[in-house]
């Protein structure tokens, strides 16, 4: 790993940076160097009401330069349930869109501590479920055009979202794609995983800062433990969607994201798992020339050039 890059994420990683205490600043300092989309750039915006209808929930539509494909994404951000936003995440939704060439959907969830567990799941489940039986709502051909995406508190929703959707018999989707995915609940010295403890002090999200992250989202040690929040947990991962994940080498988060993926596997899902190497959690959100994303787009496009 590059020398200076590694010096910068150990300063990111400084014990000092309390979440519980610091997130209000962190989410101020996310939308201050949040980008615009550039000039001539197709986004749109919609809204979905909550089931009780007592709020919306926002979704950006992110139209691609050049669209190659009738399919498209529906994406939830990372932020550890915590923060992260549709504006903040705009230039990784317009990159994928481009890099893709397809059209993006990108949602806006409530976040924890204001809104904890199960408010966010319930914002993603709600988008997702009205998306796959309105198809008029995207104009796509069928259900199966409809590809599942996040990335680490993201994907967690993802895989919640999937889990969910079949234990109350509705439509689960064709396909999900997990980007270094939180599947476990203990992010502790007492993890199973020994990312956590060879990864989780010097490469920007540290396993005390993802602790508390978990704490912030769900309280209670109990509901953490739930499959839709720790999705390793749970009994039965039948009936899930072809599924892609995506890890990195320096991130906490490895090996609970490549465990889940052999779980799905074992459970008689289609499932590829792909480690990006040199890289740590939040990658996708780089610019889109640097190799960790080059790559991780060529295998997203050549796992979604699969169904096409």
């Amino acid at each position: 790993m590059n020398p200076v890059f590694k010096f910068v994420l150990k300063m990111m990683s400084s014990p000092k940076i309390n979440m519980q205490e610091d997130y209000e600043v962190v989410r101020k300092m996310q939308q201050f160097f949040s980008k615009k989309a550039k000039k001539g750039y197709v986004i749109l915006d919609q809204k979905i009401y909550s089931k009780d209808q007592s709020h919306d929930i926002p979704v950006r539509i992110f139209h691609p330069k050049e669209r190659r494909h009738d399919d498209a994404l529906l994406f939830v951000h990372g932020g550890g349930w915590v923060t992260g936003n549709i504006d903040t995440y705009t230039t990784t939704c317009v990159n994928m869109a481009d890099l893709t060439g397809r059209v993006v959907y990108s949602v806006n969830y409530r976040l924890a501590p204001e809104y904890p567990y199960p408010a966010g799941l319930e914002d993603c489940y709600r988008v997702v479920d009205i998306f796959l039986n309105h198809l008029e709502m995207t104009r796509l051909a069928d259900t199966s055009k409809l590809t599942l995406i996040g990335d680490s508190a993201g994907a967690n929703l993802i895989a919640a979202v999937s889990l969910l959707l079949r234990d109350e018999g509705k439509i689960v989707p064709t396909r999900q794609i997990l980007l270094y995915p939180v599947t476990y609940w203990d992010h502790t010295e007492n993890s199973p995983f020994e990312s956590i403890h060879t990864n989780g002090y010097d490469y920007g999200l540290t396993a005390k800062k993802m602790q508390e992250y978990m704490e912030l989202y769900a309280p209670e040690l109990k509901t953490r433990q739930s499959p839709y929040i720790s999705p390793l947990t749970a009994d039965d991962l039948t009936r899930q969607p072809d599924t892609l994940i995506v890890t990195a080498e320096y991130d906490p988060l490895r090996d609970e994201g490549e465990a889940y993926g052999e779980k799905l596997e074992e459970a008689g899902n289609r499932v590829k798992v792909h480690r990006v190497k040199e890289t740590v959690h939040g990658f996708i959100t780089y610019p889109k020339f640097v190799e960790p994303v080059v790559e991780t787009y060529e295998v997203i496009n050549a796992f979604l050039d699969t169904y096409n």
